[in-house]
């Protein structure tokens, strides 16, 4: 049987018919976390821990085929995004990588199952360093920075990681809250170890109030109150925070209407300043304007399965991820048991297969979640009697101020579009830069090539560009203003590489001279610079003239 969703409503009607698309409570609730404590049974805690993962996974795979190909608009009422009855199973057999949402989450629950709950942020990097599978963004470049003896939090920080600010922590936390359930402060320590290998600023702010949301969504039914709690875990004054209560506010000014929330946010927080692939461009994976989708998703769902997941789909740019956190947090809220079979039982043909390039499956997920769980809980000096679990409780306290692009503002980008296999000289002004590029490797079209690329899967390396266990590392000098400033070691081998090969921030306001010179150039190698992003400490203003005025 093949059912494709005609328009928000009709599935929306679908999901009221296999009822339980709401948890029991979704109105203004009591203020649960004034409470010493909670309880609940083990059958509940696991029932809800695995709604976490399975909506976590429904979300991802019902933004498929509309990730990122709205970038900077929304996916109106009448564009279908489909589901069918083996709708998971397509995408699993299709393209395995989609899952990477969940097998880099389950990445790290496999670290704390190795080294346990007081696993180090050095122990989780080296685990999560040694990964086989393709990465990209944050993830990629703090891969990178340990295999390079830089250790986190300096992997994750931004003037080691230009992709600091990027959305890959913010979609690796779900598995946080799973295991400290309604104990928000231990899910924050939690996330400080594990966001800092890849993230710093904003982009570890976005892991960090995922987390809370998880874990509040353990004893809340609210979903505006989760929203409203979890922010609490975020300095003010920081711009993660100012925009998610923007978005907290917008919604109590346009109660009815996400999308005109989803218009103010664009006015006001659509610039990704950090993000090479995005900087000056529509692709937008900034942590802070991806997380307030998730904001609208959560506010504007009322606490419906459907209707949550699918806002927050249609607000655009990583439109996998975002309507996956919100479908985790529901999942939470409901428990497995209710999420409706609409969505559920197409998950429910893959939940023990393992993923793609890895030992891990979601019937291990549950199983690992919900013993981590349990341990946390008497870690944190919560109870364990029989079927009976008493949870301590604790008002959310802030995390510690980080900000990243200070003093840092986008001026230009230009296009280069050049490749070398000697040297290159560039010239720019302002107090920082980054070369957008990569490696080439110059090889003819052959029936193997062409083999491979019939072979090749979502998330893999793009082919002919690197190729996975190409030993070669070029390696090139950098000379700023004519004095060597940097040695840059730049694999061709497609998990240990670096994604751009130079950058500097916060350097003396003015021009600039940047040379790479190649030190051991080979004949079957390039280097290509697509194109320069120039920062400056100065706050640009717009170069337009000023219109005529009629006298």
């Amino acid at each position: 049987m093949k059912l494709v969703i005609n328009n928000f409503w009709l599935l929306l009607i679908v999901c009221v018919i296999a009822s339980g698309c709401k948890p029991e409570a979704t109105t203004a609730s009591d203020d649960v976390l004034s409470k010493e404590s909670v309880t609940m049974s083990k059958i509940s805690l696991q029932d809800k821990i695995k709604g976490g993962w399975a909506g976590q996974t429904i979300g991802v795979v019902y933004g498929a085929p509309v990730e990122f190909k709205y970038q900077g608009s929304l996916i109106d009422d009448k564009m279908n995004i489909p589901w069918n009855e083996h709708y998971v199973k397509y995408w699993w057999d299709k393209k395995p990588g989609l899952f990477d949402d969940i097998y880099t989450d389950l990445n790290f629950v496999k670290a704390f199952q190795n080294h346990g709950l007081n696993a180090t942020s050095d122990s989780i990097a080296h685990h999560w360093s040694n990964t086989a599978y393709h990465l990209a963004h944050a993830n990629q470049a703090s891969r990178y920075n340990i295999l390079n003896g830089i250790m986190p939090p300096a992997s994750g920080f931004w003037k080691n990681n230009p992709h600091a600010d990027d959305i890959d922590f913010q979609i690796e936390a779900d598995f946080i809250g799973l295991m400290a359930p309604g104990m928000v402060n231990a899910a924050t320590d939690i996330a400080d170890r594990v966001g800092h290998v890849m993230n710093s600023g904003d982009g570890w702010y976005g892991g960090v109030f995922v987390s809370a949301m998880y874990s509040l969504a353990f004893v809340s039914n609210d979903p505006v109150y989760i929203v409203e709690q979890a922010i609490k875990t975020i300095p003010a004054g920081t711009k993660f925070h100012d925009c998610i209560a923007d978005v907290i506010a917008w919604h109590k000014q346009y109660p009815n209407d996400w999308k005109q929330t989803w218009f103010e946010v664009q006015k006001k927080w659509n610039l990704d300043v950090g993000c090479p692939k995005g900087a000056f461009l529509g692709f937008n994976i900034d942590a802070k304007i991806n997380s307030a989708y998730v904001a609208i998703g959560m506010l504007y769902g009322n606490g419906d399965f459907t209707k949550s997941v699918d806002i927050a789909a249609r607000c655009g740019q990583d439109a996998d991820c975002n309507p996956a956190t919100v479908g985790g947090v529901l999942g939470v809220m409901l428990g497995y048991d209710k999420i409706p079979a609409f969505w559920l039982k197409p998950l429910q043909e893959i939940e023990n297969d393992n993923f793609e390039n890895t030992d891990v499956s979601l019937a291990k997920a549950y199983n690992w979640s919900f013993s981590h769980a349990l341990a946390m809980i008497e870690q944190q000096g919560g109870k364990i009697s029989g079927d009976k679990i008493t949870i301590p409780l604790a008002k959310p306290v802030a995390v510690k101020f980080e900000q990243n692009f200070e003093r840092t503002f986008l001026v230009e980008r230009s296009k280069i579009d050049k490749s070398f296999t000697d040297e290159i000289t560039l010239e720019f002004t302002g107090n920082g830069y980054l070369l957008y590029g990569n490696m080439v490797k110059r090889a003819k079209i052959d029936a193997d090539y062409i083999d491979r690329i019939s072979k090749r899967t979502y998330g893999s390396e793009p082919l002919g560009l690197a190729e996975i266990n190409d030993p070669y590392v070029a390696i090139m000098h950098v000379y700023t203003d004519g004095t060597v400033t940097d040695t840059l070691s730049l694999p061709m081998m497609n998990t240990a590489r670096k994604l751009e090969p130079s950058w500097n921030y916060q350097m003396p306001e003015g021009t600039h001279t940047i040379r790479l010179k190649w030190i051991n150039p080979d004949k079957g190698y390039e280097y290509r610079i697509n194109d320069m992003i120039v920062y400056s400490e100065n706050e640009p203003k717009s170069n337009l003239p000023v219109s005529d005025k009629k006298q």
